[in-house]
């Protein structure tokens, strides 16, 4: 995925926020920056509509045995997949003891204090906050953007894109912390098996309450109630084993030229019948009171409402003498061993950690690493995260101009706000939420506006050499005119002035101030990893030192709009 700018967009004015100003000095002292950055954002907003050429190139990046210590732009490049942001420390980390090490750390770091636990600790629990979201988008930024365990804050972030809850869709007493106890539960088994990850979604109250498991009952044939479908066919469409029969490199199979369903709307309905009788493990008199800690634990089965008879789960008999638990092992047993979980769940994860468009190749050597670990273990997800990171196709800069994905809007962001180390010395996280898409990101952790995510894993934009091409590239669904200008003058805001009390740290930008190319170059290989051509830090370095370094407030300018033009060039929001 590449861009070329093939017009002059300009972003309209900053919103006005408070303390908004020009991020990168006045009108006259940064002209050639501001026009840059509008270039820039026509680059974009080209590649949206099917922009040209291949900007990036290079050879394989290092080997992931780790036979060759990485270099430093090869470890930034590994941290922006298997995290957000490289940091010095982890930098070095990388670069001594290689991807595979880093990655047995993070997976065995330990968990920071839970977004249940820090709602209750800031008094989010009172009765005046009962139908309230107040906080929730705090705690999610306070550990995407905060929180020293990248590995796993990233690998929960895409979890939370694949089983997808959103909190607009939770109305219900204690929506927040139904929320935090969904994301809890990801972060503690995401490193697990598969099959432990699906039956915690299955059970999390707030995925009960968002597609409607929560309080479904029995049929009844003097009404003619039915079972609530809508679960039923979620797990199955969405999150084990999709609408079409795969091949192991998640190619879809066919017959007499078209695809094969993997279930029929009556294996729906029979499923339907296994989901009953769950709701919150909580007694009906306390449900008005003060205690939301059924929020953090699994829903509870309510005999009297599980449907009764034989059921079924595609082809496999649920006898009738299972009750609700048993009849729901079967069935998350039977669609976490269907053959198309490898390849299916294992694509989807391939995009949200490295690539939009993986090869065929790819997804069929991380599907069967799901399959078996090594061990004789299926679905281990550490095994699958390690083999999509150290994959040859991961640790290789694409040279394909379907090569790579746009970073989304929140990643860009996390990974600035990590680079520059912001933080809430007051513990406020103050960034609320980020969806308007005109003045914002266009996106915001745990907000979708659908089951279906901010964007569709196969999403071709139409119009375009990527849709010409049938190159998938879901992130471009958020891509438009008003996406590309509001994640600028978003980003001009937060940049120059933080928000609240997170304020960026560019101590070590200052120093190099002075010294545009080496400033921009800096920049470049944090965010980029070695993707921006020598061409494009050029420009921006000679647009930078337009802006004088002849005082403080002059050399505070250069780093803001080196950082600004950085993060608006294509070759960086489109990851090789």
């Amino acid at each position: 995925m590449t861009a070329a700018a093939n017009t002059h967009f300009a972003p309209p004015a900053p919103p006005a926020l408070p303390d908004d100003d020009r991020v990168v000095g006045d009108a006259t002292s940064v002209g050639a920056p501001a026009a840059l950055a509008a270039a820039a954002a026509a680059a974009l907003l080209a590649a949206c509509g099917g922009g040209g050429g291949d900007s990036a190139s290079g050879g394989p990046d290092s080997d992931p045995q780790n036979t060759v210590p990485p270099t430093e732009p090869e470890a930034a490049r590994f941290l922006g997949q298997a995290g957000f942001a490289a940091s010095a420390s982890d930098l070095a980390s990388v670069k001594s003891i290689g991807f595979s090490r880093w990655l047995d750390q993070q997976f065995d770091a330990a968990r920071t204090q839970s977004h249940y636990d820090w709602l209750v600790a800031k008094g989010k629990g009172a009765e005046a906050n009962r139908y309230s979201l107040d906080g929730t988008d705090a705690t999610l930024w306070r550990k995407l953007i905060g929180s020293p365990d990248q590995l796993r804050q990233r690998v929960v972030l895409a979890l939370s894109e694949i089983f997808v809850v959103s909190m607009n869709g939770l109305p219900i007493a204690w929506p927040q912390f139904a929320t935090a106890g969904y994301v809890d539960m990801l972060e503690e088994r995401c490193f697990g098996t598969f099959r432990e990850l699906i039956e915690g979604v299955t059970l999390s109250p707030a995925m009960g309450v968002y597609l409607a498991m929560r309080g479904n009952r029995k049929e009844d044939a003097k009404t003619g109630r039915q079972p609530d479908e809508n679960y039923a066919r979620e797990v199955m469409q969405l999150f084990t084993i999709g609408l079409s029969q795969l091949n192991a490199d998640g190619t879809p199979k066919t017959a007499a030229g078209k695809t094969v369903d993997t279930y029929t709307l009556q294996q729906i309905t029979d499923l339907a019948r296994v989901f009953t009788g769950w709701d919150f493990d909580i007694d009906s008199a306390d449900v008005n009171g003060l205690d939301f800690s059924y929020m953090k634990r699994p829903m509870r089965q309510n005999a009297s409402r599980f449907s009764t008879g034989e059921k079924k789960v595609l082809d496999t008999v649920i006898p009738a003498t299972a009750d609700g638990a048993a009849a729901m092992k079967v069935a998350l047993d039977t669609l976490s061993a269907h053959p198309n979980v490898g390849p299916f769940i294992g694509r989807q994860l391939i995009q949200r950690l490295v690539a939009s468009n993986p090869s065929p190749a790819y997804v069929q050597r991380v599907a069967a690493v799901f399959d078996n670990n090594g061990k004789g273990v299926r679905g281990d997800m550490r095994a699958v995260i390690k083999a999509i990171l150290l994959d040859t196709e991961a640790r290789q800069r694409s040279t394909a101009p379907g090569g790579g994905k746009l970073r989304e809007p929140l990643q860009r962001m996390i990974q600035w706000a990590r680079t520059v180390g912001l933080n809430s010395p007051g513990d406020l996280w103050a960034i609320g939420d980020t969806s308007n898409p005109s003045s914002r990101l266009g996106q915001s952790p745990l907000r979708s506006g659908s089951v279906f995510n901010f964007f569709r894993p196969g999403y071709v934009p139409p119009n375009s050499q990527l849709g010409t091409n049938n190159v998938t590239a879901p992130e471009f669904q958020l891509c438009n005119e008003s996406t590309v200008a509001g994640y600028l003058n978003y980003m001009q805001g937060l940049i120059g002035n933080g928000v609240g009390d997170m304020k960026p740290d560019y101590t070590a930008d200052l120093a190099l101030a002075a010294d545009a190319p080496a400033l921009v170059r800096r920049h470049a290989q944090l965010m980029a990893g070695g993707d921006l051509s020598e061409a494009t830090i050029t420009t921006i370095a000679t647009a930078v030192a337009t802006i004088k370094s002849d005082t403080d407030a002059n050399k505070l300018n250069r780093v803001k709009a080196s950082w600004l033009m950085v993060m608006a060039a294509p070759e960086y929001q489109v990851q090789k």
